[in-house]
């Protein structure tokens, strides 16, 4: 969320057509955040929830069940600067796609993975998915699902830019979840 606040005031004053956005499900938000606050042409990264039925729900009311929300990173970004299907390569090697339960130490229904689209990014993301699918680098199945563009609610402070507020925190959690270890296992055929 922090990252690119400057850049996002100037689109957003200069030109908001520029910025597009892109949602991705990929386990804990934390993560996936920080995965792509490290992508140039990212403006920002906004952890939250997509894809359940309960408006505005709570983090405790996600992770807990019942809303069928997945925790989610709304992604804005400048598509002069980098293309939806690189965000999509960028996601699919920040995640195990393989893993239909959720990620890494993080299992339930709000840890799974899916991609949120809207009808002009489907057919990417299903090219995207179709291609990772046939290249033969994955250990399984991609269990990834390709989901409609649903409301996205962003979580509250606490959980915006944690790796920023809280670093040993999370390098703790990232440690002890084994994501590193286990990324570098699932994509070891990928080079």
């Amino acid at each position: 969320m922090r990252k690119g606040l400057i850049a996002m005031v100037a689109l957003l004053t200069g030109g908001a057509a520029q910025a597009a956005t892109a949602v991705f499900a990929g386990g804990c938000f934390w993560s996936t955040e920080v995965a792509f606050d490290k992508v140039p042409g990212v403006i920002s990264t906004t952890s939250g929830f997509s894809g359940g039925k309960v408006a505005n729900p709570s983090y405790d009311r996600v992770v807990s069940g019942g809303t069928g929300h997945l925790e989610a990173v709304r992604v804005v970004y400048d598509p002069k600067r980098v293309r939806y299907a690189q965000l999509l390569d960028h996601y699919w090697r920040s995640i195990d796609p393989t893993d239909p339960d959720g990620q890494f130490c993080d299992q339930g229904a709000s840890y799974r993975t899916a991609i949120f689209v809207t009808a002009d990014q489907r057919v990417a993301a299903e090219a995207s998915k179709t291609k990772l699918a046939k290249s033969g680098v994955l250990p399984g199945l991609i269990a990834t699902k390709i989901l409609p563009a649903a409301p996205f609610y962003a979580a509250d402070a606490s959980h915006q830019d944690f790796h920023v507020k809280n670093p040993g925190r999370y390098r703790m959690y990232r440690i002890g979840c084994g994501r590193d270890a286990a990324l570098a296992k699932v994509w070891k055929k990928a080079g």
